[in-house]
């Protein structure tokens, strides 16, 4: 089977377009298909050699060794997802309010979405100073549309995102934990409670949609590979709504790196090993506070930072991430990473072995380019094919090497 994998018309900095066949979107948890979290599929890939694996997750511990961090976001997905009504051109309205993320005065950035046949749409029609009541009784004023970047090109009838007043009893998160819902797109069949979008790092509420690349993980996993020696390093980058249009680029989200997490970093890389980002909010954080040589200090705030090949990365070794769909900007983050003939190959196989696709899907665990350490000497980890296959026992493990 081939998978056409064209780059775009506007040049190979574009993020990858392909076709996704039907029926590789996952519509449930694994749990709903009778698997354990850390049974889902994983897919390896080292662009050392351009090998791929395909294993399950709960081989992991076995492509990682004594030495390298991984480093995990520890925020947790609240309930931002609520029932709203609008008076329309057409009457009074039933819609659904997404949070984003709060902004500093006390505004929050929100998504209005329609319901459609098959679940919700971006809406488009809201004007500022528009009121939204809200389900229980809250309200929402539109003030403004948001536009944390200069668009000339900005259309004022097509505004996605919004900055709102919302007036909640008893605070946004403390209302929303009572009367919303996880967002959830019209992939996922029916709705799941907010349990099935925490991961095990989860400690401190305030990301919009899950960090979804730390779901596998469970307390097992991550006890076992602080024993061999795998650092454990968390961060947090509160993710905002995650259904942006296409080539649309991320807007700027919170996040926080702390000295501890920074010192791991830096001492991981200056030992030889790798630094292993568990998804894209982990290197968009940790890629904010790195500098060229790719040490990396503490920091606090908001990151505007957009990966891509011409910026590059300076901190990250490697990626577990998720399989996005065709041209997200999460894609040229792991060009990035990996080099776009790499990550062609990759997504062929993926699409070829019937990966499933979004948050409750398989993962990819990606090894970049080899890179000099801090002391200046070589990165001692060899690549995937030698030094681990032999140990992997857990569950059927394919090796091949990438093919067009």
């Amino acid at each position: 089977m081939s998978l056409p994998l064209p780059a775009l018309a506007n040049g190979p900095s574009a993020a990858l377009a392909f076709d996704l066949p039907e029926g590789l979107a996952a519509g449930e948890p694994p749990e709903a298909r009778g698997l354990a979290r850390d049974a889902v599929r994983l897919m390896v890939s080292d662009v050392a050699d351009d090998s791929i694996i395909h294993s399950r997750f709960h081989a992991f511990p076995d492509f990682v060794a004594p030495g390298d961090v991984l480093v995990v976001n520890a925020t947790a997905t609240i309930n931002a997802a609520i029932d709203a009504w609008r008076d329309g051109p057409d009457g009074r309205e039933r819609i659904e309010l997404h949070l984003s993320t709060p902004l500093p005065d006390g505004r929050w950035v929100i998504e209005l979405r329609r319901f459609t046949g098959v679940g919700t749409a971006p809406l488009f029609t809201a004007r500022a100073g528009e009121r939204v009541e809200l389900a229980g009784g809250a309200a929402a004023v539109l003030t403004e549309p948001f536009r944390p970047r200069a668009d000339p090109m900005a259309r004022d009838d097509r505004v996605r995102l919004w900055s709102a007043e919302l007036a909640c009893p008893g605070g946004v998160l403390a209302y929303f934990t009572d009367h919303g819902r996880p967002i959830r797109y019209d992939y996922v069949r029916r709705r799941w409670p907010l349990s099935y979008y925490q991961t095990v790092f989860a400690a401190e509420p305030g990301s919009a949609e899950m960090p979804s690349a730390g779901r596998a993980f469970t307390t097992e996993i991550v006890e076992g590979l602080k024993r061999s020696g795998v650092h454990i390093a968390p961060l947090v980058l509160h993710t905002g709504v995650a259904s942006l249009e296409t080539d649309e680029p991320p807007y700027p989200e919170r996040y926080r790196v702390s000295a501890r997490t920074a010192d791991l970093v830096n001492q991981a890389r200056a030992a030889g090993g790798r630094v292993v980002a568990v998804g894209t909010t982990v290197v968009r954080a940790l890629e904010t506070v790195a500098a060229p040589d790719g040490r990396v200090g503490p920091g606090e705030g908001w990151t505007d930072l957009v990966v891509t090949p011409q910026r590059g990365v300076f901190a990250v070794d490697a990626i577990l991430t998720g399989l996005h769909a065709p041209r997200a900007s999460h894609l040229a983050m792991l060009e990035t990473i990996a080099g776009r003939h790499h990550l062609e190959m990759a997504y062929r196989s993926a699409v070829r072995h019937r990966y499933l696709w979004h948050e409750f899907g398989d993962l990819h665990l990606i090894f970049g380019r080899r890179r000099r350490n801090l002391e200046g000497g070589t990165d001692r980890a060899r690549h995937i094919g030698l030094n681990r296959v032999g140990r992997l026992t857990r569950g059927p493990v394919r090796r091949t090497r990438c093919s067009a």
